[in-house]
Parts: structure tokens; sequence; C-alpha cells
């Protein structure tokens, strides 16, 4: 290994593009119809979606300043060990891997095999094929979990043989995701059946329901930070990074407020509400009648595989800055000597995110670990006011835009979400809190081999 540094070879597009596969997922399918049972009327479930894209933006504009800061892959790892030390970066590190990335991959990855399987049905048979139990999980095989599997290790050889031919790819599904996405906007708007009295018919807001809408919100904006896990591939990250996040953050925000327009254009809130499963698949069908499921299946399709592509792009780069930090395996810190890129680190995602698929594991981990990723983005967000505090004359090519009140606005709103899911689950969230802190034994380890 001639180097333990990434190359630069990303631009502002290519970071943006992965910001946008990060965020737009099956989020913003499913969440709208819980927000409008939330809400109870148009005006107020539009607004809850302003004022969450307007937390997040303000979120990638706090993580901004720490990426031009410490332009160094792993995210928010980084941060955390610059402002609270190495154990606290290690458990956001060891939860992304073993559950944030890793399980959304796998979910991500089955849902592609379901899509796919409206075309092609044997990639969506769920029937066992083999079965092997093991004690604590049961390993099965299924045509559906071999699609999946087959998915994420194309794109994960894809992402290993360089990162010419992954931005390539991820380029062109994400522009492939945004095409389709906002043809449907404009199709919906122009030809589509609906009505403008669906938005303009006012009626009484829940009461309370505004701040709880919120907590699905800011979810299906989560992967705005997504550029930052790459910040040691962009070139010239002081001017790149901010340009990145700012256009990545608010292109999604303009895309989701479009699609919400849409969707209470085409049907009433409280039918809106009432709906279970991809709300886009009723909205559709309302729209432009049964023909436009098929459509609508292959840009899911699409849309799911940017969303994996970009979370295997992402990933990768905490496991590799935690294992040149001598804190997680060694294979994991091995830059590849012909396509520079992290292999280790991306096979070891892989394998992960398959054994994950085989066992049916993710769906539990998923939900165990949920309020995580909002959990350690708001402790990044605190970690720039301990910087400002600690490191006041380190230069900054980058200063968050409306310090300090923006930053804590987004400190704030993520609070508000881990405590409303420790309240609302609280057995679920204390089997999430026993995952995240089951790595500091195996912290122990690595800090003992090292």
């Amino acid at each position: 290994m001639s180097s333990t540094v990434l190359d630069r070879r990303l631009g502002p597009v290519d970071a943006a593009a992965i910001i946008i596969s990060n965020v737009v997922g099956s989020g913003i399918f499913l969440t709208p119809a819980v927000v409008a049972s939330l809400t109870g009327d148009a005006v107020s479930m539009l607004a809850v979606w302003i004022v969450g894209g307007f937390i997040a933006f303000a979120g990638a504009m706090a993580y901004a300043e720490l990426s031009v800061l410490r332009p160094h892959a792993g995210g928010e790892y980084v941060y955390l060990r610059e402002a609270f030390g190495p154990v606290a970066a290690f458990l956001t590190g060891w939860t992304s891997f073993v559950a944030g990335f890793s399980g959304a991959i796998a979910a991500s990855a089955v849902g592609f095999a379901f899509y796919l399987g409206r075309f092609v049905p044997a990639a969506g048979d769920t029937r066992a094929l083999v079965v092997i139990p093991t004690g604590l999980l049961t390993v099965t095989v299924s045509p559906q979990s071999l699609v999946a599997i087959a998915a994420i290790a194309l794109l994960s050889i894809v992402h290993v043989r360089g990162v010419r031919p992954g931005r390539l790819l991820q380029n062109v599904l994400a522009g492939a995701k945004v095409t389709g996405l906002v043809a449907l906007v404009a199709l919906g708007f122009s030809i589509g059946d609906g009505s403008w009295g669906h938005v303009q018919n006012v009626q009484h807001p829940v009461a309370g329901g505004f701040l709880l809408a919120l907590v699905p919100v800011m979810f299906s904006y989560s992967g705005w930070n997504a550029a930052t896990y790459v910040a040691e591939e962009i070139r010239d990250p002081g001017r790149f990074l901010p340009r990145a996040l700012a256009v990545g953050t608010g292109a999604v925000v303009a895309l989701y407020l479009a699609l919400n327009l849409l969707y209470v254009y085409s049907l009433p809130v409280s039918e809106l509400a009432g709906l279970t499963g991809s709300v886009m698949d009723v909205i559709a069908e309302r729209l432009f009648g049964h023909f436009a499921g098929n459509l609508l299946a292959v840009l899911t399709a699409i849309s799911i595989a940017a969303s994996v592509s970009a979370m295997i792009i992402a990933g990768p780069r905490v496991y590799f800055a935690m294992a040149r930090d001598g804190v997680f395996f060694r294979r994991a810190a091995i830059i590849h000597p012909r396509y520079r890129t992290p292999a280790g680190a991306i096979l070891a995602q892989s394998a992960w995110s398959c054994l994950l698929v085989l066992t049916g594991s993710f769906n539990q981990l998923i939900a165990y670990t949920g309020f995580a990723v909002v959990l350690f983005s708001g402790i990044a967000g605190v970690a720039l006011f301990v910087l400002r505090r600690d490191q006041p004359d380190e230069p900054r090519g980058f200063r968050a835009w409306g310090y300090p009140l923006m930053p804590a606005l987004f400190v704030a709103a993520s609070a508000l979400i881990v405590v409303n899911a420790i309240w609302r689950s609280p057995g679920t969230s204390a089997a999430g809190l026993a995952i995240i802190l089951a790595g500091l034994p195996l912290y122990a380890v690595f800090r003992r081999k090292r």
C-alpha cells in the first residue's frame, strides 16, 4: 500500500448526486400519509415539510463547516473524534456498520428485488430454497434474497473498481431518479386528474400534530450529510463541499415540496391520511389510471438502485477511517493499489449486508437503531460549537450560515426527535441503545491490538 490517503477525484456534482440519492428513497413514498394523519390540514402538511427542509439545510451548513475544517473520510466519525474523543466516534461508526448503512442497504436491495419481480416474477419469489437454522438466526435462501445479494455484489464491485466508474454509475442513476420524479410532477399537474380545491380546502389542523409530524419528516430528509463521508475524495473541498451540501440538500427540499403538493393535488388530506403502504402507487393510479403502475415500478426500482449505490459509496468511508485509526478490522483500511478505492471496507460492508439479507434481521436492526441516525448527527451539530470554542484560531474556509441560531435549531430538532422516539417506543429504543453499547467491548479489543 503506497498511501493511506484516498485520492481527490470527485467534484461538486458528484457529491450532490450522492446526497440526492441517499435522501430520496422510500421515505417520501411512505411518510406523507403519516404526516397527513398527524397534521389533518393541507397547509399544515406542506408547512411541516418546509420547516423540516429548513432544519435539514441548517444541519447541512453546520456539516459544511465541519467538513471543510476536517476534510477527511468518515463524516460524523471524524467530527465526534475531534470534539468528544475516540469512544464516541467509534460508537457512531460501529452503529453505521452494524445497522445504519448495512441494514439500509439490505432492506433497499430486497425492495429492489420486489419491484423487479413485477416484470420478472422469479426475482420477487420469496419461497425458501434452502433453510439453515443456526441457533440465534435462521439463514433463508430464496430467489428474492439471491437477487438482492446480486444487486449488492454488483454495485459493490463497480465501486471497488474505481471512483470513475462508480461516479458515472451514481450520476446516471441519480439523474434518472430526479428526471423521473420531476417528469411525474410535471405530468401530474398538467394532465393528471387532480384538483386544486384539495389544496385550498383549509381545515382545522390537529392540535400538537405539527411537532409530531416533524419526526417522520426529518427521517425522510436524513442522508443530506452523505457528501461529508467522501470529503477526502472531493477536489478543493473548501469550495466544493459547501456547494455540494447546499445544492444537494436544496434540490431535495424542492423536490419533496413538489411531490407533497402533487399528493395533496391528487387526494384530499383526509383520504391521503388513510392510505397504507406506498402513497405513490395510489397517487399515480388516481392521476393517470392503471397503466401508470408499471412505469412507476420502473422509477421506484431505479430510485432504490441509486440509493443502494450511494450508501455503498458513503458507508465504507466511515469504516476505512476507523480502520486507519486502528479501531476496526485492519483490512478495512486497505486502499486498492490500482483503483485507489477503500476496497476492504466496501467488501466488508457488502458481506455484512448480504448476511442481513439472508437472515432477514435488517428490519429489526433498522427499527432498533433508527433514532441513532438522528442522535449522532445531532451530536455532530454540537461538535461544531465545541470546536468553535476549543479551536477558535483554526483556519476555516467556510463558516456555517446563521451561526449560532441555525446550528442550534438543528441540534434542538434532533434532540426533540430522539426524545420522542424514546418516549413513544422505550423498549425498541432500549434495544437500539444496547446494540450501540455492544460496540464498547469490540472497541476495547481493537485498542488493545493497536
